[in-house]
């Protein structure tokens, strides 16, 4: 089958392979991104791909507590200069605030609710700061947690706020250790927080690379078993954050932190701003006009 030159782009971006190799990888597997992933992966020409896509489009992330309640946001805009004014600073925390105080339960929901309970809907506000900011601003996603009464939460924004990180620790009130695992989040960047939340289904896909990668590999087939569960664990050690080195003292896990505290992660929730949108790529020279020329 034919192929675009954009699932091409796209898989080269996701594994690292040659333009040649992933063009066909795709025409092999009938355009099947994550089959042809897979295929290269087994080959030994791609490594594991992150689910996430390129980092492309601006704007910034805040966290906000609220009681036994706790939320992260993620607002959007066209270009870095407006995510540090500090008019879009301050509306992105007003928003996580909101968020937190009003506990919608899609951004949809959220857009129509009145701003912070009363007033203009939180989409008119925003259409607003659009109109005196001068540049599109779009409220992409938000999560809300909860945690117990013997629980506590960690918040940590990197670089202002393009990455944020929230956690839930149940069994300990340590506002510090919270925190450390919020950061260690945000370096080590985890899809889970136990192996418990990978899908069997998953897991049962990651085993069969494994496996074919160890038979291309020339592997006897009485030793790939033992070869594969051996690799599985070091999927679940580099995906799954209680499973990963400490990123404060690489010699312990983070399960061994915890556990030394007397205290479990609940949840967490990671935002990388922009992952997974494409943005139509402009030069400094080229985003300094845009922004005069605005004026």
């Amino acid at each position: 089958m034919a192929v675009s030159a954009q699932l091409v782009k796209e898989l080269r971006e996701r594994t690292g392979a040659g333009m040649m190799d992933c063009k066909k990888a795709l025409e092999e597997t009938g355009g099947d991104m994550e089959k042809a992933i897979d295929l290269l992966r087994e080959r030994g020409i791609a490594k594991a791909a992150k689910k996430a896509g390129r980092v492309a489009a601006e704007g910034l992330a805040a966290t906000a507590l609220s009681g036994n309640f706790a939320a992260i946001v993620e607002l959007n805009c066209e270009t870095d200069f407006v995510a540090k004014n500090p008019e879009f600073q301050t509306l992105v925390k007003e928003i996580a605030e909101h968020i937190v105080s009003q506990r919608p339960a899609t951004v949809e929901e959220a857009l129509e609710q009145p701003f912070k309970g009363s007033g203009e809907k939180l989409g008119q506000v925003i259409s607003e700061k659009v109109a005196t900011i001068g540049e599109n601003i779009t409220l992409r996603r938000f999560a809300v947690l909860e945690k117990t009464d013997g629980g506590v939460f960690g918040e940590y924004l990197h670089m202002g706020g393009k990455i944020g990180v929230l956690t839930v620790l149940e069994g300990t009130s340590d506002e510090v250790l919270a925190k450390d695992i919020a950061m260690h989040a945000a370096a080590a960047n985890p899809r889970y927080a136990t192996r418990d939340e990978v899908s069997q289904e998953e897991i049962d896909r990651e085993r069969e690379v494994l496996k074919n990668q160890a038979l291309s590999e020339g592997k006897p087939a009485n030793i790939v078993e033992k070869m594969v569960e051996g690799r599985l664990a070091k999927f679940f050690e580099e995906y799954c954050l209680v499973e990963q080195p400490f990123v404060k003292d690489p010699d312990k896990k983070v399960s061994a932190l915890l556990k030394e505290k007397g205290a479990a992660l609940k949840s967490f929730v990671r935002y990388q701003v922009g992952e997974g949108i494409e943005k139509k790529q402009e030069d400094f020279a080229a985003e300094v006009m845009a922004q005069v020329n605005k004026k």
